[in-house]
């Protein structure tokens, strides 16, 4: 399957303005957030082509600058899906259009090729979106960042084959348990990242904004108003650890995860 990575990135965002822009450090130097996106998409196996879409000329100069494609697209996008969506348009001819979400840089190739894979295999599904079993400690930490007003992860809930029921950023489902650090939860993080068919990229922009979709701030939720298929694909994170990027606050967490993988003797991790 011919496949496409278009890594959506705005300047306006109402949470973190100028988050793409944001320098994040590493055992490999200082680099921003957009470029340490891009290097993740570059890694995965069996992809043809990988491009960063925005309406932004200082996120479309600096990324240029470091050697990525860039697809310039409207300001008028109301999220990444419409993005891509525009990118589907200039770039046609491929049978899957990967949206790489500029705020996830940690996500492992991986993820993206068993994505891929699972939508390949499931003809049915429109759309498809990665899934990890959370352990006690993310779920706690998703629970605390809830009561400090801060928005964390989202959450899925899927049924047989995997087909998505809901996505939320509340903990759900409720279990009303505590859960050992290392202990398998049945709480799935969603991970930010979706494979379309183009047609389905084509038929989302013609859909009205659901009611859930702008209570929960979820893009994806459009596809389950309109009672169209998405695949969730669970997905190992092979003792990895994953995070993204949505407040200011999680930058020295990331940094600490850049430099965990790596194992750098300057890590902040004690």
């Amino acid at each position: 399957m011919k496949t496409l990575v278009a890594i959506p990135a705005r300047y306006a965002s109402t949470r973190y303005p100028g988050k793409p822009l944001v320098t994040l450090r590493g055992p490999d130097g200082n680099k921003t957030l957009i470029r340490r996106s891009w290097e993740a998409a570059v890694a995965v196996k069996g992809i043809d082509r990988v491009v960063v879409a925005t309406d932004d000329d200082r996120i479309a100069d600096h990324a240029r600058d470091f050697g990525a494609e860039v697809v310039m697209t409207s300001s008028d996008a109301r999220n990444g899906t419409e993005r891509c969506a525009e990118v589907a348009t200039k770039l046609p001819g491929f049978d899957v259009i990967v949206n790489l979400q500029g705020d996830a840089p940690l996500t492992p190739a991986w993820f993206v090729e068993d994505l891929v894979k699972g939508l390949a295999k499931n003809s049915q599904a429109d759309m498809a979106t990665p899934v990890l079993r959370c352990d006690g400690r993310a779920v706690a930490g998703f629970l605390n960042d809830r009561r400090n007003g801060r928005v964390g992860g989202t959450t899925a809930v899927f049924g047989e084959g995997g087909r998505a029921l809901y996505f939320s950023k509340e903990v759900v489902p409720y279990t009303g348990q505590d859960y050992a650090p290392d202990e398998p939860t049945p709480v799935f993080h969603h991970v930010g990242v979706y494979a379309y068919r183009p047609a389905a990229l084509k038929a989302y922009t013609s859909w009205s904004v659901g009611p859930l979709e702008v209570l929960e701030g979820l893009e994806q939720l459009r596809f389950l108003e309109q009672g169209r298929p998405v695949l969730c694909v669970e997905v190992d994170a092979r003792g990895r650890q994953f995070w993204e990027l949505n407040n200011p606050s999680d930058v020295p967490v990331i940094e600490e995860m850049l430099h965990a993988m790596a194992g750098g003797a300057d890590s902040p991790l004690p």
